[in-house]
């Protein structure tokens, strides 16, 4: 519906609307303050003493401990990111004490309410404070331990990760490790190199900024200062170095001036880096980095994987949507992943060998809340080795002449591929907001050929070029790889490219340089080129203020560009949407304005149908449509009777796994009408007590067993036990005395089985499945079939999707079939595939007619039954994979 037709239809009810908004918006806020507090977990603030400054002044640090409902537990220190404080760690925190862990948050020193200055993740000062609340936690008797021993983990996102790294090789009483989008070596991070010799181009846009997040209010305060009254802004520290120490102040503005690490700094950077002490961590660690993340980008994990395996700890690496680029995305991700990680740890779990690798791929699908690309988790049964000149590759010949660029005095104009912060949204619109994505005659651009086949480019490629100098000896170059479409247009991933200085030129002679390209996860279709982009300046760096001229050209191999492909993973979850992050009244007021007209709408059209009290589902032309207008469901009409097996059919992208989360109240529909046992379905309606689910793969607490999880899942409902089934439910699952195993040690043939018979607890009326037979071998898949046709027996009915031919046809009595959004056909599965009835196979049909009706017996030709693969791909019109 378009605004204007919007306002149209709420111009008499303006006034009701915005009330009606207003008290939502309330209701929000005052929701939001009333539940931020998780009334099973105990919390309590204290400040702790800290590691003195140099002079003896005393620090203090600003703690928060949170305490699960059963001590002792696990512990967990929880350290913020760079600019913040305690309070942005609150919601992990509850998340992880929910989960049955001891959680200490603090303050790094030189932030919020903590004293001393920052030193930036030194171990003389901030690895040393953070030692000094490992010893608080120690001794605290809610602390479990385990021969003697506390069981502490560290973990922490960017700052707090890289301090969590530092803390488990300089105190060996962590015992696990969860580091989220940090760095391995702050030197390569703030001055990267990927093709030469020692600190590259500075990162000066970054480090700028994390810069002046040591200034506290004062960056940011002046206006707000002027708005309420005030005649100065606050002020945290000095005017010229806020809360950094004078040391670290005083380095880091002379290295800004020149564009190049004092050694000063340099030493600065490599205390403060875990590349030196990754051979101390004896602590099973987990990294997660994100793939939108030009500050500390996939690299940098990647580093730190390698070298805390050398010594034999074991490593779990995962790569997560979002980053520094991106902070809205993924967040939720890495802090699931750590509390899995430490369940496995504080459990004894055997991890030598190797750790499964995730990474997050984008689906190319529009996001069902935002209209940004939906991601999928793809798991891969082990972390390759990434690094340079190792790992499987693909060779690509790349084809074009030198090139002649330029660098601009002054370094204006600059290409422009990312903007700190906002490289997701950058990369989001491509050519729409990377202002300048490649400067005139500043970019060399080589192509390969089209790419006949599916690619994913999983992890970092590298490539080999030359690099003449006309006037100078040394250079800084830009490069990147670029995923080129039939149609012109183009993505850089993650909007990355790799910095690199080359030393070392004699103007006028060639020089030969291996280039490491930015570590990606790119999906390439058919039909398309990789473009290898070569830049003589990026707004985000600091590059030479004289004019410079350079001819770039290709290696003399034939295949210079080696591309890392050889990761395969299978997806184990479903695409999750990058989410937008609304703050403030405004906002709020726009969103209850919104939900109030949606309200006043549905109010309108769903209500309760009496003629539809025995019948199960009941849908009228659904249409979900999403931003940019894609439409996931396209005006469907079915119904579905009791005892009644039906099957949603189609292929992947028909829109069955949507149709199935606005039946089960997951989402709402944009247009239309369904109803469940006569009853609108609406999210929360009473009426979904009715109905059970298994939409889009189960989801369990891993340190949980099978049964626990039921038996917690079937109490959430706030039904009595006698209800539940569970002997039913047990025994359609299957597992044996696997049920009473921790649900992480489970197959995923064997969560799926779980997840059924979570569904079935309680045997409702209605049952929902989506791609039930997932991860089951095939005696699993007949117990399945005959499961559903005997739960349908029993005057149930049941839902089932599947993009299984065989599956459906085996075991629904009706099917319906979808296509792009649309119903191309509904009914029984016999009055779709045809007639039914025996079939014999004669050489001659007419002469065995005439002998038959000489003996007697009427005969006539009747049409052999079809499968239903055969009338699926003639109602879809297009071939497709039908096996599964």
């Amino acid at each position: 519906m378009t605004l204007g037709a919007l306002r149209e239809r709420l111009r008499s009810r303006t006034v009701l609307i915005v009330l009606l908004g207003v008290v939502i918006a309330a209701g929000l806020i005052t929701t939001l303050a009333v539940t931020g507090a998780d009334p099973t977990v105990r919390s309590r603030s204290q400040f702790v003493t800290g590691t003195p400054e140099p002079d003896g002044t005393a620090v203090r640090l600003d703690t928060t401990l949170y305490l699960p409902e059963t001590t002792p537990a696990p512990a967990v220190l929880l350290t913020q990111g760079f600019g913040g404080d305690k309070s942005g760690l609150r919601s992990d925190a509850e998340r992880f004490a929910r989960s049955g862990y001891v959680v200490l948050t603090y303050t790094a020193r030189g932030f919020g309410k903590s004293g001393g200055k920052i030193h930036f993740a030194s171990p003389r000062y901030e690895v040393a404070d953070a030692k000094l609340l490992v010893t608080y936690l120690s001794q605290r008797d809610e602390v479990k331990r385990s021969g003697g021993q506390a069981q502490i983990a560290a973990a922490g996102s960017s700052y707090g990760g890289g301090l969590s790294l530092l803390l488990a090789g300089y105190d060996p009483r962590v015992k696990a490790v969860s580091a989220d989008i940090t760095w391995n070596d702050l030197e390569q991070a703030f001055f990267p190199n990927f093709g030469g010799t020692g600190p590259g181009p500075f990162k000066k846009l970054w480090v700028g900024q994390l810069f002046g997040n040591g200034f506290g209010d004062r960056t940011s305060g002046g206006l707000q200062a002027l708005l309420g009254g005030r005649r100065e802004p606050t002020v945290s520290g000095t005017p010229t170095c806020g809360r950094f120490a004078a040391d670290v102040c005083r380095a880091y503005q002379q290295s800004a001036a020149r564009g190049a690490p004092t050694a000063a700094l340099r030493t600065l950077m490599r205390e403060a880096s875990p590349a030196t002490i990754l051979s101390r961590i004896k602590a099973p660690t987990q990294l997660t980095q994100g793939e939108q993340d030009s500050l500390f980008p996939l690299s940098q994990a990647d580093a730190n994987a390698r070298g805390i395996a050398a010594t034999g700890t074991p490593v779990s690496v995962s790569w997560r949507a979002g980053g520094h680029d991106n902070s809205a995305a993924g967040g939720s991700t890495a802090a699931n992943n750590a509390i899995s990680w430490f369940g496995k740890v504080f459990a004894g779990d055997d991890l030598r060998g190797a750790q499964p690798f995730t990474y997050s791929q984008d689906d190319g699908v529009i996001s069902a809340e935002t209209g940004d690309s939906e991601r999928s988790t793809m798991r891969a049964a082990a972390y390759p080795t990434l690094a340079f000149g190792s790992g499987k590759t693909t060779g690509y010949a790349l084809t074009g002449r030198p090139q002649t660029v330029s660098s601009p005095a002054g370094g204006v104009p600059a290409v422009i591929t990312s903007i700190p912060g906002l490289g997701g949204i950058s990369g989001r619109f491509d050519r729409a907001l990377a202002v300048l994505p490649s400067a005139p005659g500043q970019t060399a651009l080589f192509s390969t050929a089209t790419i006949d086949n599916d690619t994913t480019v999983v992890g970092r490629s590298n490539v080999r070029i030359t690099v003449t100098a006309r006037n100078s000896t040394d250079t800084v170059l830009f490069a990147g790889l670029r995923d080129l479409a039939p149609d012109g247009s183009y993505t850089l991933p993650s909007q990355l490219v790799s910095p690199l200085r080359v030393t070392g030129l004699t103007p006028g002679q060639p020089k030969t340089v291996d280039v490491a390209l930015p570590t990606v996860v790119q999906h390439v279709l058919p039909g398309h080129r990789l473009v290898l982009s070569v830049s003589t300046s990026d707004f985000a760096y600091a590059g030479p203020a004289e004019p410079r001229s350079y001819t770039i050209g290709l290696a003399a191999e034939a295949t210079p560009l080696r591309v890392a492909s050889g990761v395969k993973g299978t997806e184990v979850s479903g695409g999750f949407p990058l989410g937008w992050l609304f703050a403030g009244l405004g906002a709020c007021l726009l969103v209850a304005l919104l939900v109030g007209a949606v309200f006043l709408r549905r109010r309108r059209v769903l209500r309760p149908d009496p003629d539809l009290t025995d019948v199960p589902v009941s849908v009228r032309n659904l249409v979900k449509e999403y931003s940019g207008g894609y439409r996931a469901v396209d005006d469907i009409s079915f119904r579905v009777e009791k005892g009644q097996v039906v099957g949603l059919l189609g292929p992947n992208g028909a829109g069955k796994t949507t149709a199935l989360r606005v039946l089960v109240g997951l989402i709402t529909p944009t247009s239309g009408e369904l109803h469940v046992f006569g009853q609108p379905v609406a999210p929360g309606a009473p009426v979904l007590s009715r109905l059970g689910s298994f939409i889009e793969g189960p989801g369990f607490l891993p340190h949980l067993t099978g049964r626990e999880n039921l038996r917690l899942y079937w109490a959430a409902t706030g039904r009595p036990d006698d209800e539940a089934e569970f002997t039913v439910a047990l025994d359609i699952a299957g597992l044996g005395g696997s049920i009473d195993r921790r649900v992480r040690t489970y197959s995923q043939g064997m969560r799926q089985r779980l997840g059924i018979a979570q569904a079935m607890l309680g045997l409702p009326e209605l049952l929902v499945l989506d791609e039930p037979t997932n991860g089951l071998d095939p005696p699993q898949i007949a117990e399945m079939r005959e499961v559903m046709k005997q739960y349908a027996d029993t005057g149930r009915t049941v839902v089932v999707s599947s993009h299984l031919l065989s599956e459906v046809e085996q075991t629904c009595t009706h099917v319906v079939v979808m296509h792009k959004g649309r119903v191309v056909s509904a009914g029984s599965v016999d009055e779709i595939s045809g007639t039914d009835g025996a079939q014999l196979a004669v050489g001659d049909p007419a002469r065995a007619a005439e002998i038959l009706a000489a003996a007697g017996v009427d005969a006539e030709l009747v049409p052999a039954r079809r499968s239903l693969e055969d009338v699926f791909l003639e109602l879809i019109g297009e071939e497709v994979d039908v096996s599964g």
